[in-house]
């Protein structure tokens, strides 16, 4: 039996166009319409505006394709281009909506599109490269009339008006440091510490999933070191109080920022003042840009020695530092614990520090009060549902947040099964907390743990490799309704775990690559696939 063949889609937009699918599609029918003969008739021309304007009425259509923080800045602009000025403050930042300017991505973008906002180095993930060109893109917008913006978006508050102490990096409260307990046993590469917190002073609590912010204070050694740079005395006094003071604990000493090299090129001269302009740019004439931070860049133009005051005006302030909750307040309420791993590095012949973590490793004595606040989490939270299973997959200092989960439904005797992906370098001595996730495994809290061990074989072996080990369990649990977490690197792990799991529902749910790529960007939009990363 012969059957009719339909008549070809009209496609007189090209899919090249700068438009949305939902656009696209309106202006193939509304121009289809008007040429055929017969048939419906197109949307009305209101109709047709309101999809063409999308959800904000300036000519964006909602969507954020660079909200991917595994991906750089310069695709992510690329993506940006031809949208209101807002988005492309957006997609400058660091896409990882970790709260640490006090903001998701989207509400940062529009409180600096809208003016409420005038703080541009508050993306400390996307550091100097988001700060530079979200001076560019403001540069623009004091130019450019407020609807080519996109100011006509609802103004969104400043965090700093937010009334409730410790929730909040502009309302920190005093939390009383407990204790520090060493995860790695002898023979491990790293240092990674379990952190304890007394919360029970200032009256804070939280849910799983949240993070939080301390205020560490720079090394008293490496602060002196600059003072002697500089020729200063540590006495001098700078905003009310001393050069010291204000060099330990109000601002960044990390990566030089381009006003102190714009600094320096106003007080010298010649080839230095030509390299320090170059500097200020983000231009890297010495291929040295990247290793300088502040006593780098006095090291580097040694002959200059800037007065105190210019000095810390031209530095950055000194930013909170965020990290994943790995207690349970209905668990252990007014405790808090963090897994934190130290960061040390030789540039040159000289040991670079992390500022939070060795602050915590070392500096701070048990009973100090340390400065913290609570930042809520966007979008990374056990399902509502307490039946439903959950798969979570984190390696490294990503355990942090699964083992809150895990003590969190132990404590409010959620019945959903979980399966716990975790992996390091070595099993004999980079297996945190394994008493505890073994218990939790033969108490059967914990349905399954999988295992993977990097530097134990002749091969390297990751949380993916065993992901697709398993592929055809995991897809299971995925098709009877689990909900699946990830917590650690966005480059590299988080991107290669969700690959993995893209072709597990492409093998095992009898799907092409498309179609698996789509179930999992389903996932996503559901609520039932989300990231913690950093």
């Amino acid at each position: 039996m012969n059957q009719m063949t339909p008549p070809p889609k009209l496609e007189i937009i090209p899919s090249s166009a700068p438009f949305s699918e939902a656009q696209r599609s309106w202006l193939n029918g509304f121009f289809a319409g008007l040429l055929s003969t017969d048939g419906p008739a197109p949307l009305s021309a209101e109709q047709g505006a309101a999809v063409l304007q999308g959800p904000t009425g300036d000519g964006d259509d909602g969507e954020a394709p660079w909200h991917d923080q595994t991906m750089p800045i310069a695709d992510r602009m690329k993506l940006a281009e031809g949208r209101p000025l807002r988005r492309r403050m957006m997609a400058a930042m660091a896409q990882q909506d970790c709260g640490q300017c006090g903001y998701n991505c989207n509400d940062y973008s529009d409180a600096i599109a809208g003016k409420s906002e005038a703080r541009l180095n508050l993306c400390v993930p996307g550091g100097k490269e988001t700060a530079r060109m979200l001076k560019t893109l403001n540069e623009e917008l004091e130019k450019a009339p407020a609807a080519s913006a996109g100011a006509a978006v609802a103004p969104v508050a400043a965090p700093a008006v937010a009334a409730e102490l410790g929730r909040s990096r502009d309302n920190p409260v005093p939390a009383i440091f407990v204790s520090r307990r060493l995860l790695n046993k002898a023979g491990s590469e790293k240092e990674t510490w379990h952190i304890d917190f007394d919360l029970g002073g200032c009256g804070l609590d939280y849910v799983v999933g949240d993070s939080f912010g301390i205020f560490a204070s720079n090394d008293q050694g490496h602060v002196d070191q600059i003072i002697a740079l500089l020729g200063a005395s540590h006495t001098t006094e700078v905003r009310g109080k001393t050069l010291r003071d204000v060099l330990r604990d109000d601002v960044s000493l990390a990566p030089a920022p381009d006003t102190l090299f714009e600094l320096t090129s106003f007080i010298t001269g010649g080839a230095q003042r030509e390299k320090a302009r170059a500097l200020g740019r983000g231009e890297d004439p010495d291929g040295d840009a990247a290793t300088l931070d502040v006593m780098a860049a006095l090291q580097k133009f040694s002959g200059v020695r800037p007065h105190p005051e210019a000095f810390i005006e031209a530095l950055e302030p000194l930013q909170p530092r965020l990290y994943s909750i790995s207690s349970s307040h209905n668990a252990t309420p007014g405790k808090l614990s963090l897994t934190v791993d130290c960061v040390r590095y030789v540039v040159g012949k000289r040991k670079r520090l992390g500022l939070a973590s060795i602050f915590l490793a070392e500096r701070v004595n048990p009973g100090d009060q340390v400065k913290v606040y609570v930042q809520k989490a966007h979008g990374f939270a056990l399902p509502q549902d307490p039946a439903t299973p959950i798969i979570m997959i984190g390696p490294g200092t990503g355990i942090a947040p699964f083992r809150a989960f895990l003590h969190d439904r132990r404590a409010t005797g959620a019945t959903g099964r979980n399966w716990l992906f975790f992996g390091h370098q070595r099993s004999s001595c980079d297996f945190f907390y394994a008493d505890e996730l073994n218990a939790m495994k033969t108490s059967g809290l914990l349905t399954r743990m999988s295992l993977a061990w990097s530097r134990d074989g002749d091969k390297k072996f990751y949380v993916q490799d065993r992901m697709r080990e398993v592929g055809r369990e995991l897809w299971t649990w995925l098709a009877e309704g689990a909900h699946v977490y990830i917590c650690g690197d966005a480059k590299r792990m988080a991107k290669d775990v969700e690959r993995a799991l893209v072709d597990i529902v492409a093998h095992f749910g009898a799907r092409s690559t498309d179609e698996a790529v789509a179930f999992v960007a389903e996932l996503k939009k559901k609520g039932r696939f989300q990231q913690d990363v950093y």
